[in-house]
């Protein structure tokens, strides 16, 4: 490879992945002590002998007696050393996963590691993809062939010194011994794979925002200690109540958290499997236990979900009070609705709800009345808040406890159903990585919306308006029928008349 080392990225040194990436160093250094680290030995690859080839389950192993941690979680440890390119393997190159058997990996080189900050170059990239091209005869995989004719196009006024390269670096490649072209091959391949992922699998280089602060510098020790000292009593006993709330807000939804605690029947995010989504659909007939759970946790859990907002709906109606939950429905979509209809619907609001003689009048206090009518003179998107604010209030400190105590609450967790786990196996895990498709943006499912929408007012049914037009033509008089023509003369009278018409 041709790396420059004269465009050092050192912004990377300020970003939060330096400070990960040089304790995984540190721990891969421990990994190939010969007397204490991960056993190798030379394994055979086909016909070729690969020096210094180590087996996943060796380094599983390894692993979970190091950190005295379960099998799992080790494995999960050494795929993130897989997917940054610290551990590549010798013959699954595309997957960049550690399987707990016997297949080949090898150490990557330091050269390599990611935190040399090499800077990532097509140039570079299109000489790997050259020298790949004359080595397999034109026979790449699809996303390098994509890749390469998307470069070739770009760097076609320098494409020459790009092949001139590939072809130095592939008779220099050819000199050496079989085992160490092989093994240079394998960690160049992986080092691209990991800054050049194939499409579907998700690039574990991808850096987020730059902080102001560096991370990696030196942390102070023992400053918080010394300045909560100067603290004045109410700022301490606001913090110590602060962290209460946090705490008991951390351990009430600690359960609820896909990345905190086990999904049922599957985490989507680790299995590809959509029926946790389809199961915590907004509008879904029959709502898992979990779901229900939170709907006690509080009153704006509630009515933050929909299905929880049906339910509510229900009760209410019941209790014959179901204008609170309409008209705070209906100040809800005036303040996030769009700025046309505003004023329409703060009209509609006032005549359903407030005006006197209201179908769905609601009782709120004079002055909460007397602020909102003076406000509708001008309406705006917050012209409604006192008047929402007390009903909610209302509905928070007088139905909502009951609620949680009627039969509808209760019929609906008994019906609420708790899906059972289920385990994937790695084939399956494969097979659900395959089928992996990117989501469509929100602008386009918006887009195919009005189109649809467009669609089912266009069709209309031919044999109604047919029948119409039969009525309508049974229904005219009949058309004017003009005298026998006899004549020459009368014939230009009644086209004269004709023409008049």
């Amino acid at each position: 490879m041709t790396i420059r080392n004269t465009l050092r990225d050192h912004g990377q040194r300020y970003r939060p992945r330096m400070a990960c990436l040089k304790k995984a160093e540190k721990l891969l250094l421990e990994m190939q002590d010969p007397k204490t680290g991960v056993k190798s030995q030379p394994q055979r690859l086909v016909i070729t002998t690969i020096p210094h080839a180590i087996t996943g389950e060796d380094i599983i192993a390894w692993l979970a007696d190091r950190f005295q941690v379960d099998t799992q979680e080790a494995r999960n440890f050494v795929s993130m050393l897989v997917a940054l390119g610290y551990i590549y393997p010798l013959q699954d190159h595309r997957r960049l996963v550690i399987k707990p058997d016997a297949s080949l990996y090898r150490f990557q080189t330091p050269y390599f590691w990611p935190t040399q900050q090499w800077p990532v170059e097509d140039t570079d990239y299109a000489i790997y993809l050259a020298k790949r091209n004359i080595r397999k005869r034109g026979i790449l995989e699809l996303h390098e062939q994509e890749h390469y004719n998307r470069l070739h196009k770009w760097m076609n006024h320098k494409w020459d010194f790009v092949v001139m390269q590939a072809k130095e670096q592939y008779r220099a490649a050819k000199e050496r011994k079989k085992p160490d072209r092989v093994v240079f091959e394998c960690q160049e391949r992986a080092y691209w794979v990991v800054h050049r992922p194939p499409p579907g699998t998700v690039s574990a280089m991808d850096y987020g925002l730059d902080r102001l602060t560096d991370p990696n510098a030196d942390e102070v020790t023992g400053l918080l200690c010394c300045s909560f000292k100067h603290y004045t009593p109410l700022t301490r006993s606001l913090c110590f109540l602060c962290s209460r709330r946090l705490v008991k807000y951390c351990s009430t939804y600690k359960s609820h958290d896909p990345f905190l605690s086990n999904c049922l029947p599957s985490n989507p995010w680790l299995t590809d499997d959509a029926t946790y989504w389809s199961l915590n659909m907004p509008s879904v007939e029959i709502p898992t236990k979990m779901r229900v759970e939170r709907w006690t946790f509080s009153f704006a859990e509630l009515l933050s979900d929909p299905r929880g907002r049906d339910d509510f709906r229900l009760f209410l109606k019941k209790e014959f009070s179901g204008e609170n939950l309409a008209f705070w429905e209906g100040c809800e979509d005036l303040k996030w609705g769009e700025a046309a209809t505003m004023r329409e619907k703060a009209e509609h609001i006032y005549k359903t709800f407030l005006a006197r003689g209201a179908p769905r009048w609601i009782n709120i206090d004079g002055k909460t009345m007397e602020v909102t009518v003076k406000g509708l003179k001008h309406p705006h998107r917050y012209v409604l808040d006192p008047a929402q604010t007390h009903i909610y209030m209302l509905m928070k400190k007088d139905s909502y406890g009951r609620y949680q105590k009627s039969p509808v609450f209760k019929d609906t967790v008994k019906k609420a159903i708790c899906p059972e786990e289920h385990r994937y196996s790695d084939a399956q895990l494969q097979q659900n990585a395959k089928k992996r498709r990117p989501s469509l943006s929100p602008i386009i499912l918006r887009q195919m919306e009005q189109e649809q929408r467009a669609k089912m007012a266009a069709n209309v049914d031919i044999t109604q308006v047919m029948s119409k037009l039969s009525k309508q033509g049974k229904e005219a008089p009949p058309p004017f029928l003009a005298p026998p023509l006899r004549n020459k003369h009368k014939r230009v009278m009644f086209r004269d008349f004709y023409r008049r018409i």
